[in-house]
């Protein structure tokens, strides 16, 4: 079943054009194209990246958050009680009082003890400000380094300045070096972020904390699948444009959290700002007006029978962009309170 499954998956319909076939794709004559198989490597690459982001997080986000006065906030610990532990975990964590009065009963102990072992718990459950300065430095630091590597592996590329070139002589595209490690750097980073997402502290930016922890393992999964399709039908030149259109607003975000952790709200209203409009210009203007229309419109004039692929590329960078709807109606309504507060 599975090589059944696996050779539908290769068919060539799903991802040549006419008359092409894997066979054309070997390296020759100066030429290098992607391997599917290569995708591998971006397992072990994000586990690189997680050591990285464990070293940049103690040995330079800890230190910096400590310049800028944010302090690590040691909270107590409850006593060992399996049975009020238990009741946190599988009831509530927030009895009422008669629950709480019951508790007392059978653990034989005070209101006042299980009252206080409840609030400790519940503290232990709120990530503190050193933790969530250190998860914004670290994306911070990816973005920011991946803004700068994606504007030197393209500003040199004439499709950087006329996206019609992404197509010119497609499919028989060299892959660059500077393509290749682009790919793996994101595909790997977004790997890491679904290992961690578990761990990590959930983001609430519509207030529904489940909406919000779904809509970013779909942005994940998205991502990863969209690059990874790229990748195999040697999308390489549009896809590293849309690499560079997505991370170069969200440096911005992450520095915005880390001053808003360290209390300095001037700063942090003026890069939020700031996001919000490379946000709305790169996403909701730049991202369908050029990066869609280069991927829906342009190919049909280099092929009148669009492969599968085509379909599939396009759907996941459609998926895409409701999720770009949707978060820009959230950063709308934070601006509209923002600007009603000033």
């Amino acid at each position: 079943v599975l090589k059944t499954l696996n050779s539908w998956f290769w068919w060539e319909n799903i991802w040549m054009p006419i008359n092409c076939s894997w066979a054309h794709f070997v390296d020759r004559e100066g030429l290098v194209f992607p391997r599917p198989h290569q995708l591998y490597a971006t397992i072990p690459y994000a586990f690189v990246l997680l050591i990285i982001r464990f070293l940049s997080e103690r040995f330079i986000a800890i230190p910096l958050a400590k310049a800028l006065g944010i302090k690590n906030i040691r909270r107590v610990k409850p006593q060992p009680n399996p049975v009020l532990e238990s009741y946190f975990r599988e009831c509530t964590k927030h009895p009422s009082q008669s629950e709480i009065q019951g508790l007392a009963k059978k653990c034989n102990c005070t209101v006042h003890f299980v009252e206080k072992w409840f609030r400790r718990r519940r503290n232990l459950e709120i990530p503190t400000v050193l933790r969530k300065f250190r998860e914004a430095f670290w994306r911070f630091s990816f973005y920011l380094a991946s803004s700068i590597g994606g504007f030197m592996c393209l500003y040199d590329k004439p499709w950087f300045y006329d996206i019609w070139l992404t197509w010119v002589g497609y499919p028989f595209q060299t892959m660059l070096p500077s393509q290749y490690w682009y790919y793996m750097a994101e595909i790997s980073f977004y790997w890491s972020l679904l290992f961690t997402i578990g761990i990590d502290i959930r983001r609430k930016a519509s207030g529904h904390a489940l909406i919000d922890f779904m809509a970013h393992i779909v942005h994940h999964l998205a991502a990863i699948g969209l690059m990874s399709c790229s990748w195999c039908g040697n999308y390489l030149r549009i896809g590293t444009l849309v690499i560079f259109v997505h991370d170069t607003a969200d440096f911005w975000l992450e520095a915005a959290k880390m001053f808003n952790y360290a209390h300095w709200e001037k700063t942090c209203n003026a890069l939020f700002i700031i996001f919000a409009i490379v946000f709305f210009i790169t996403r909701i203007i730049l991202f369908p007006c050029w990066i869609l229309r280069a991927t829906l419109y342009q190919p049909t004039f280099y092929s009148t029978t669009p492969v599968i692929a085509y379909f599939l590329f396009n759907g996941q960078l459609l998926t895409l962009q409701g999720l770009h709807l949707y978060w820009g109606y959230l950063i709308f309504k934070t601006l509209r309170k923002f600007i009603r507060s000033e």
